[in-house]
């Protein structure tokens, strides 16, 4: 593993923006370990890594919305300015996020210059002054916008090439741009890299993050790559092969390493899930596929490839806007997730503290909820049977906890995520969606949860992961990789982490 970079000695011109030996912890959570980057004046430089890499709490480190626990932050030379000093940090540093910052109902004009209006004599805004000087700004930078239309009717480009400009009015001449790609057809991508070239010309440099590594080649110089919350490389964008890349970002193959043992699901078995044509606008397109009785098929993709919101229609949260789902013979209602159960699925979310359980709520209320029929007649639950079959989930998963009565908000994240399967369980599905079922848990938790789900399988429910977690995909039988809405690859069991980490980027690794 190569050392952050740091500047050369000697150098004439120091780094516009430096994170030298930056750690960062969130209770156990190590964020970033001794990690760093180095951009350059007139550069545009990628930031690259999985989920988890350490990415964004770089971002927040950069641009002055926390302090790291170790290392510091420089821009030209200069030490970084104390975090209270927002004006000061605007001035050096700012980032355009994929959600956009600007605020709908304001004009254009009203969003560039909010909080910084030009008053007269009795303090009256000169509204006058202010569009004029707002599109002496847009001017200046050859952004294209009425500055009197409300800023809810630009497009996603549009908002894009604004907050770059608010950006620059500050003084700042260094652009962190998150996901900028992630909204963009093809056409308004190709726009955007021409204004980040004719920007540079004009002395400004760009943080560049995206998941679509091909964008990298694109219109990056440079590439550093994090992995596991380190810094791993940089180098020129030019000197990087692909297969170099992914082979950075994916590393070796860690954690739940262990081949499968499952025996192979038969052919005749019978489909448990069928999805054909399934559309959504821009999510996801034409997406068709089939789980057998037994079967464990992965869901692989990158963010923004479309996965979780597939898993999610599957699952009832969603209505597709064409296509349908059938499970185990039935078309349970698009967008319906009491249909959804009613058809024998069960449903693992990806956020657990959002969509998996109510936190006040105790284990067996949250265990029970999607069973009211169970548990009692006439639209009274009764106390013991919930709580008998309670206490048999908590048993069957290992949910420590002295009983059922518990509230879930107690409990420590991995048993938080029992609860969650639980409940997913407890209408004993022909079907079982998991989106990152492992995520935020600890080692032991994962293996038993992925142990849970195999056990399932072998009893003859279907199983659909939706990952980006290559250890919650390893047990698969199939997996299916999503790259900008739509299926691109089927891997059958026994495949590489760099092909699955290159298929999810959208790389070919011979280029």
């Amino acid at each position: 593993m190569s050392p952050a970079p740091a500047a050369r000695s000697g150098e004439q011109v120091p780094p516009i923006a430096e994170a030298a030996h930056i750690t960062k912890r969130y209770g156990e959570t190590v964020a970033l370990n001794d990690a760093g980057i180095t951009i350059r004046p007139g550069e545009t430089h990628a930031l690259v890594g999985r989920n988890g890499a350490g990415k964004s709490t770089l971002v927040s480190i950069l641009t002055g919305l926390q302090a790291p626990d170790e290392g510091e932050v420089r821009f030209g030379g200069d030490a970084s300015p104390r975090l209270a000093d927002r004006d000061a940090w605007r001035e050096r540093v700012a980032c355009v996020y994929q959600k956009s910052t600007i605020i709908p109902e304001l004009t254009v004009a009203e969003n560039l210059f909010l909080n910084r209006h030009d008053r007269g004599g009795l303090k009256l805004i000169s509204w006058q002054t202010l569009r004029r000087k707002a599109a002496e700004l847009l001017d200046t930078w050859s952004v294209d916008v009425d500055v009197r239309r409300p800023a809810g009717e630009l497009d996603v480009e549009q908002r894009q090439f604004v907050e770059i400009a608010r950006a620059l009015s500050f003084g700042a001449r260094f652009i962190i741009l998150d996901e900028p790609t992630a909204q963009l057809d093809g056409a308004a991508i190709a726009r955007l890299f021409t204004r980040i070239r004719t920007l540079q010309e004009q002395g400004v440099t760009f943080l560049f993050i995206s998941h679509h590594l091909q964008e990298i080649y694109e219109i990056c110089d440079m590439v550093t790559v994090f992995r596991d919350a380190r810094h791993i490389l940089t180098t020129t964008v030019a000197e990087l092969p692909h297969a170099e890349l992914v082979a950075a970002m994916a590393g070796e193959a860690t954690g739940l390493q262990e081949p499968s043992t499952r025996q192979a699901v038969p052919a005749a078995a019978p489909v448990l899930l069928g999805v054909r044509g399934l559309s959504a606008g821009d999510v996801y397109r034409e997406v068709d596929f089939d789980v057998r009785a037994g079967e464990i098929v992965g869901l692989a993709g990158a963010g923004g490839s479309g996965k979780t919101e597939v898993a999610e229609t599957v699952a009832g949260l969603r209505a597709a806007d064409s296509g349908t789902v059938e499970v185990d013979g039935r078309r349970p209602r698009p967008g319906s997730v009491p249909s959804a159960l009613a058809a024998g699925v069960g449903f693992v979310p990806r956020d657990r503290h959002q969509q998996g359980f109510v936190p006040m709520m105790s284990i067996a209320d949250n265990a029970t909820m999607t069973i009211p029929e169970r548990l009692g007649g006439g639209g009274f639950i009764s106390n013991r049977r919930r709580d008998g079959l309670a206490a048999k989930m908590i048993d069957n998963l290992a949910i420590k906890t002295p009983g059922p009565e518990l509230p879930v908000m107690g409990l420590s994240g991995g048993n938080q995520q029992k609860v969650v399967m639980a409940r997913a369980l407890a209408n004993d599905p022909r079907l079982l969606v998991l989106i990152t079922p492992t995520a935020g848990v600890d080692v032991r938790s994962k293996e038993f949860l992925l142990g849970k789900v195999e056990e399932i399988a072998d009893a003859g429910t279907g199983v659909v992961i939706a990952s980006d977690e290559l250890d919650d995909l390893r047990l698969c039988d199939r997996l299916l990789v999503m790259f900008q809405g739509r299926i691109v690859a089927e891997m059958a069991a026994g495949w590489h982490d760099h092909e699955v980490v290159a298929a999810m980027e959208g790389v070919d690794l011979d280029a």
